[in-house]
């Protein structure tokens, strides 16, 4: 119970935040977890399937080949099994530990990217602070408007996703 308590102070000390700027958007949130840790939990696949997407969701395939023009290519699935959502970033820079950038896409199970729905330039950079790791997203969408179209569901989502991410972290720590 106590463990309980204190892991819902920490959570409750790091919340998300999200601002906007044209047509990118920032997400910032601290994790209580060394940089190399939270890196790692991006960047390898055995760590992704266990935290990546919204509360409920499951990732059955995940695939990483961690190189610039690489992909992560992933299948997030509804907790009832009936909707699967497929994704495939491309890698263009990777500068371990400190940030990764990535072309992030609909795909296909087969990993075609969706002609028809634009995809994201995401930067992710891992700053230390104080013994704890601040993650900002940086996403550059084709234009405000798009922003602006999708904004409540990704701030939800990433939020639900980060606190996946934020207990997965610490249920690796305590092992």
């Amino acid at each position: 119970m106590r463990k309980k308590l204190l892991s819902r102070r920490k959570k409750a000390q790091s919340p998300i935040t999200a601002k906007t700027e044209g047509h990118i958007l920032y997400l910032e949130r601290k994790f209580d977890a060394p940089r190399e840790l939270v890196y790692e939990a991006y960047t390898k696949a055995e760590h992704l399937a266990r935290w990546w997407g919204p509360a409920g969701w499951t990732v059955p395939v995940c695939k990483v080949e961690l190189h610039p023009g690489g992909s992560w290519h992933y299948c997030m699935e509804s907790p009832d099994g009936t909707v699967k959502s497929w994704g495939k970033a491309i890698y263009r820079e990777i500068n371990e530990p400190e940030q990764l950038v990535y072309n992030d896409y609909f795909s296909d199970e087969e990993g075609h990217i969706d002609p028809e729905a634009p995809g994201l330039l995401i930067t992710l950079g891992f700053h230390e602070e104080d013994g704890a790791t601040k993650v900002v997203n940086r996403a550059e969408y084709a234009s405000p408007e798009a922003l602006r179209n999708s904004l409540n569901m990704v701030v939800a989502g990433m939020n639900q996703t980060w606190e996946r991410l934020a207990d997965y972290l610490q249920s690796i720590q305590s092992k």
